[in-house]
């Protein structure tokens, strides 16, 4: 029986594969983008305030900061305590076209040893949780390597 894939968050990313990406929104007004997307008002404090669509996001940007998580997360975040803790490695991206930082997991495999600031990655798909009922789908970030 196959599971059903849902977003942790509906809203925040769409497609699969290469046309996958993160959405955000920009203000007609001032033309910031956000990320986390924002669908009441403008967050920039000296706009008087626009219109605001959604807008797919750069899918490469350049790590700004990273580092490991070497302990479990409490609650809310979701694991199995019947199983070892992995750590995993956490990584901000500044997207130069939108100028935004964006914090998010390296894909499974990649460590903190694999990792340099400046270091060019790329938003993939990911999985953040799997249940009986469902696949929590996210979004992590891939060096591409000369990708």
């Amino acid at each position: 029986m196959s599971r059903t894939r849902k977003p942790v968050i509906a809203g925040w990313f769409s497609g699969d594969g290469d046309d996958f990406r993160l959405l955000g929104t920009r203000c007609s007004a001032c033309a910031s983008v956000f990320f986390p997307r924002e669908d009441t008002h403008c967050r920039n404090p000296g706009c008087p305030g626009g219109d605001l669509e959604e807008v797919p996001l750069s899918r490469r940007g350049r790590i700004w900061s990273y580092t490991d998580s070497q302990y479990r997360p409490p609650s809310p975040y979701v694991t199995n305590p019947e199983l070892p803790w992995e750590p995993y490695a956490l990584i901000a991206v500044e997207l130069e076209t939108e100028r935004l930082v964006v914090l998010g997991q390296a894909v499974p495999g990649v460590t903190v040893r694999d990792l340099a600031v400046g270091m060019e990655v790329e938003v993939v798909p990911g999985v953040l949780h799997e249940d009986a009922e469902a696949v929590r789908t996210t979004w992590q970030w891939r060096p591409t390597r000369g990708r």
